[in-house]
């Protein structure tokens, strides 16, 4: 791995919200001692202004043996300094010598279980933390008087998240936990006359189904046992669990997940409620969903009352996503009371686990990445009728073309073969021709869903583009050239295109419409799908700048946290006439997007430009947020709007034909500039270091003087690796 890939700027970051931890924080049920690793001694102390949930603690990950080696599995506590209401955690352990030590912090659980650390929260600066390399550590000279000193000097504090003032604490990633997502929306509750208008409070309770070998009790005395009045006003669990529960609610503008209060979340007229419940063995749990609400004669400061409830059980929730349409039994009479529908989202972890805490760019992007320029499926659309592009949209030779026209990114659509490889196309359905002819008649061609053929067939078969079969004509006779051939492998661009040029992954996945209708049917499992798709990008990424996107937002859910390397943006229709809406309303406009990708904490969204051009001021809705906002469409193709769009601020944008639009006067990408930069900015520092090894210490420079001069080259380093950080 490259020196450089560490010496970056620091940018600012959004400031989470925090308030003061609780007094008495919990231990986890595993606690992993430090492991010796040399003889420098070094005490880590931190303030820790979030409030701790149940299972929660303080653990440093680092570079070292004695600090885990950045596996999320061997991280080691912290503790509280003083038992009680003490916000400053401490740890002690022996580091080694004659290194310096990188290192951040996090939040952590402990599965009692299993023993599984699940990372909630970690520090995702681009540089992290480090502990110098004592200069004075080899020094004869130094008394031990000096060193007595040194060691009564009461340790720095570090803030958790906070570097310099740059906050950055972002959600961790599935390792072997599962998240369960429960969406209530488009007025999902069918009720009662009586009760129609009012407003509903709803509140989701795992339940552990797991009954232990003393344990007489079956599942129905512990579903009664739940019933009682006091485990619904207290809030408690009859059948403890190991597990968490947030609640996110679109309709607020600065919407976030947080944990649910002892009523649940209210349900507002033309919300988008998400719930998402982090557990070890959803096999073993259960959910209870249950509604409260507001007397008609009730006082303002009064509590609602328990209105219904209904059991989600494990089997219901066996596919990765489905709808559920499920009865609400009335709470004091046990009577049906009507029905309510929840739509489900299942997250499964990457398995075998491929990512660790030394480096994250799940939210990172730099300042100096604005109005970058993406080719659009390569260089660009190519089965349009008013289209004059002579390479074949999606393959290799455009992709190729487009980068030696400048393009900064490419984008490009990647789906699955029937045999699960991850290739590059855009629709879903092909053409098979039935006959090998030199001219095409009406029985020449059938369509059939590209799920349909497996990665040998797509390659052998004469296969045609959708259009190319609804105009029974050919457009394309480039069947002897490797790299205009149509279905190249995701694997085989990651090879084959210059690394300087980043990558824009669409995910292409089915959806339904507003009218009922999809896409196009699906076979495959969701986790399944991304994970095939992700297993070949972390395998060959190597250095490159790599951004997924997808028009669906469960799709960037499961992009999001099942990794914690790459960013994810939201592809968003907006408000539009060219295409018809989908039946996810998060969709459908910006401000419902950037509310979405805010919560999911995405690094921003793709707009439809068509939007923003009727009302410019929306792009103003992500930036505030701290959201990255690329556009794409058909607006895009002309070089006033292009122009137009960059002085908007549009961090990229997404267009066809890079060889006519570009206005660039040196055709490389920006990742390429910077690249070069960075590369002389370390050979500076390569060059002082070496110097300073080779040389002794009071010949060449003080130990001030050699300080300035690190600090001088890496700043230098870091200044011009923002725009060459890898692997994103």
């Amino acid at each position: 791995m490259q020196r450089w890939w560490f010496l970056e700027e620091n940018n600012d970051g959004k400031d989470p919200s925090s308030s003061s931890r609780q007094s008495e924080s919990s231990s986890v049920k595993k606690t992993k001692q430090p492991k010796p690793d040399g003889d420098r001694r070094h005490t880590f102390r931190v303030l820790v202004t979030y409030d701790l949930l149940k299972d929660e603690t303080i653990a440093i990950t680092g570079s070292c043996e004695s600090l885990g080696n950045w596996d999320p599995e061997q991280c080691v506590q912290l503790h509280p300094e003083s038992d009680g209401d003490s916000n400053i955690w401490r740890l002690e352990t022996e580091l080694p010598r004659g290194v310096s030590v990188k290192y951040r912090y996090m939040i952590c659980s402990v599965d009692p279980t299993s023993e599984n650390v699940h990372v909630r929260r970690f520090e995702t600066h681009i540089v992290p933390r480090q502990v110098p390399i004592d200069l004075l550590d080899d020094d004869s000279s130094v008394s031990k008087q000096s060193q007595q000193q040194q060691k009564q000097v009461q340790p720095k504090i570090d803030t958790l998240g906070d570097i310099d003032g740059n906050i950055k604490l972002d959600k961790g990633w599935l390792t072997t936990e599962t998240i369960v997502q429960f969406k209530f929306f488009d007025n999902p509750f069918s009720v009662k006359e009586r009760i129609k208008n009012r407003l509903l409070y709803v509140k989701i309770t795992t339940m552990n189904l797991r009954i232990n070998a003393e344990s007489q009790q079956n599942l129905n005395s512990l579903l009664e046992e739940s019933l009682s009045n006091d485990t619904r006003e207290n809030g408690t669990e009859s059948a403890t669990t190991y597990s968490f529960t947030e609640v996110a609610s679109l309709h607020n503008p600065n919407a976030s997940y947080e944990q649910q209060s002892q009523f649940g979340c209210p349900y507002h007229k033309d919300d988008f409620l998400i719930f998402n419940v982090t557990v070890a063995e959803p096999e073993n749990v259960a959910y209870l969903v249950d509604l409260y609400t507001h007397s008609s004669r009730s006082k303002e400061d009064e509590p609602p009352y328990h209105l219904g409830y209904h059991y989600i059980l494990p089997n219901f929730l066996k596919k990765s996503e489905g709808i559920l349409e499920l009865p609400v039994t009335c709470a004091s009479k046990h009577r049906p009371l009507g029905m309510m529908r929840i739509e489900y989202l299942k997250v499964t972890p990457l398995l075998p686990v491929r990512c660790n805490l030394e480096r994250s760019y799940i939210r990172y992007w730099n300042k100096r990445w604005t109005g970058l320029d993406v080719g659009h499926r390569g260089s660009g659309t190519s089965f349009k009728a008013s289209d004059g592009n002579v390479i074949r949209e999606n393959t290799i030779a455009s992709l190729k073309k487009a980068v030696a026209h400048g393009a900064d990114m490419v984008e490009f659509d990647v789906q699955l073969s029937k045999d699960l490889v991850p290739v590059i196309y855009h629709d879903f359905d092909i053409y098979v021709s039935l006959k090998r002819k030199t001219t095409l008649e009406t029985n020449d061609m059938l369509e059939l869903p590209m799920r349909e053929l497996t990665l040998e067939q797509l390659k052998n078969l004469k296969v045609y583009h959708v259009v190319e079969g609804r105009n029974r004509e050919a457009k394309f006779f480039d069947e002897e050239l490797d790299e205009h051939q149509p279905f190249p492998q995701l694997s085989e661009a990651l090879d084959l295109i210059d690394p300087h040029c980043g990558f824009n992954i669409e995910i292409k996945w089915s959806q339904k419409l507003k009218d009922g209708r999809m896409e196009a049917e699906l076979a495959f499992d969701s986790n399944q799908y991304v994970d095939c798709i992700l297993r070949t990008v972390l395998e060959k990424a190597g250095e490159r700048r790599i951004v997924f996107s997808c028009f669906d937002a469960d799709i960037c859910t499961l992009l999001r946290l099942k990794q914690n390397l790459y960013p994810v943006m939201f592809l968003t229709l907006g408000v539009t006439s060219r295409y018809p809406s989908y039946h996810d309303p998060r969709c459908n406009s910006i401000e419902m997007a950037v509310r979405n990708a805010y919560a999911t904490e995405l690094l921003g969204i793709v707009a439809h430009t068509e939007d923003l051009l009727r009302d410019q001021t929306q792009v103003n809705l992500a930036t505030e947020k701290g959201l990255i906002i690329f556009c794409w469409g058909d607006d895009n193709n002309c070089k006033d709007t292009i122009k137009h769009l960059k002085s908007l601020g549009i961090h990229a944008i997404i267009y066809d034909k890079m060889d006519i639009f570009s206005d660039k006067a040196v055709k490389e990408s920006v990742f390429l500039v910077g690249a070069r930069e960075s590369q002389a900015a370390l050979l500076q520092q390569i060059d002082i270091e070496n110097r300073y090894e080779q040389t002794n210490q009071h010949e060449f420079l003080n130990e001030q003087d050699v300080r300035l001069s690190l600090d001088k080259a890496t700043s230098s380093a870091g200044s011009a690796l923002s725009t060459s950080t890898p692997s994103i």
